[in-house]
């Protein structure tokens, strides 16, 4: 690459990406005295970050990677219109990230990497009450649990998976049916018991909650600047910064930088010598313009999707696509929520279609450990890392910007980052 240093602009850390990951990681990096620029090519919480389920789900702290799941995916993958699914053209692409992932069901590293998950899922929600206060939206974080619900699944079976939670250290309730609908009435007489997670919450508008943190960014001094990241030289101009070169032609010489791009991470990686096995999992919703009276997210254990009331409607979410970044929206994979939707709150939805919603897909980036992938290179010293969230981008945004702030301002961080580095697939 040429030298293009024409309108060359220095600071002191440039963060490439403007999802929750980096707009939350901006404001600590401001917060702890950092002037602050954050790129992206298309704006605010333009991808996963806008059209989540807006739970966060501090009682996940399985891996995704899970051998039970062994005997029900032939069926999963045959079913198009299934919770799992690999596009037929992308399945070899994907197939050494799946090889991956197979490895991380042994017994060992599975109970690693929940140990992982747990530690940032215990220290989430309080690191996301006072990004939140902070940046005068608490009111967008809704701290009132999430029920797990079952369709006439087995006393044994619900039980089974009460222990499996209750065992993890997750504050977890066993309701009966009776029980859930006292909590939500508008719920389905068919639901026979539910799992009360009482130390989660959500958000009722996951894009507003970007627009609070940007807004909140921009005022402390912090610049938002829409433009696309071509190139990243960390060595080769000057060894204590790093050159970002954009497809407007603008060079960007910075202090430290930070790579918060979610599913268009990997590349960014690659040029700075690390080989991610980064996947992206194409996650869609349907959002209802029916208002629900229900007070907290609501996800089936049979039909494995979620329900979110969002200020502007009910939000059907939850179900996985492998099929890369470039293949375009399925609309048959939204509109499959609708019925299960109706399902559940069959009075709200008794006169609607799928076609009353609004279709959406966004690109979740996951590693095939279910960890993120954190802190600084052990190549360059001024390039940090905040990617790989996986489902818990909206849940981790607040314990990993202060993290990676900790990290970045010299700080001894709360939380060991070594589990989570780039290099430990290497």
């Amino acid at each position: 690459m040429s030298d293009n240093t024409n309108n060359l602009v220095t600071g002191s850390v440039t963060i490439v990406g403007a999802g929750i990951i980096g707009l939350a990681t901006g404001i600590e990096l401001l917060r702890a005295g950092h002037k602050v620029r954050i790129l992206d090519k298309e704006g605010v919480a333009a991808g996963a970050s806008k059209g989540n389920a807006g739970h966060f789900a501090t009682e996940q702290v399985f891996p995704l990677a899970d051998p039970s799941m062994l005997p029900k995916l032939p069926g999963m993958l045959l079913d198009p219109l299934g919770p799992f699914r690999i596009q037929p053209a992308y399945f070899f692409k994907a197939l050494p990230w799946f090889m991956r992932f197979l490895v991380n069901m042994l017994p060992g590293k599975r109970a690693h990497n929940g140990q992982a998950i747990k530690r940032l899922n215990q220290a989430s929600i309080a690191a996301l009450v006072e990004l939140t206060d902070f940046c005068d939206c608490s009111e967008l974080m809704i701290l009132n649990g999430s029920l797990l619900v079952f369709e006439g699944t087995p006393l044994d079976e619900v039980t089974k998976e009460y222990r499996h939670y209750a065992d993890a250290g997750v504050q977890v309730r066993l309701l009966t049916g009776e029980e859930v609908r006292q909590l939500e009435p508008c719920l389905s007489q068919t639901i026979s018991h539910g799992l009360y997670f009482t130390h989660v919450g959500h958000t009722s508008d996951p894009y507003g909650l970007c627009k609070a943190f940007a807004d909140k960014f921009v005022a402390l001094g912090g610049e938002l600047l829409i433009d696309e990241v071509s190139e990243i030289i960390a060595s080769s101009i000057d060894e204590d910064k790093v050159l970002v070169q954009l497809s407007s032609g603008e060079s960007i010489r910075s202090e430290n930088l930070l790579i918060a791009s979610g599913a268009w991470s990997k590349p960014f990686a690659k040029q700075l010598g690390y080989r991610v096995p980064l996947e992206t999992e194409r996650g869609y919703h349907l959002m209802m313009p029916q208002k629900s009276t229900l007070s907290r997210p609501v996800a089936s254990y049979n039909r494995k999707f979620i329900i979110t009331p969002m200020l502007d409607g009910t939000r059907l979410a939850g179900t996985v696509e492998f099929g890369g970044l470039q293949a375009p929206l399925v609309e048959a994979r939204a509109d499959c929520l609708f019925p299960h939707g109706k399902a559940l709150l069959p009075e709200l939805f008794a006169n609607a279609t799928a076609a009353d919603g609004e279709r959406w897909m966004g690109f979740r980036p996951s590693m095939p450990d279910s960890l993120p992938v954190l802190g600084r290179s052990e190549k360059h010293k001024n390039v940090f890392f905040s990617f790989g969230h996986q489902h818990l981008g909206l849940t981790w945004s607040g314990i990993t910007a202060k993290l990676v702030s900790q990290e970045m301002s010299g700080k001894q961080t709360e939380i060991d980052l070594s589990d989570y580095r780039v290099d430990r697939f290497s």
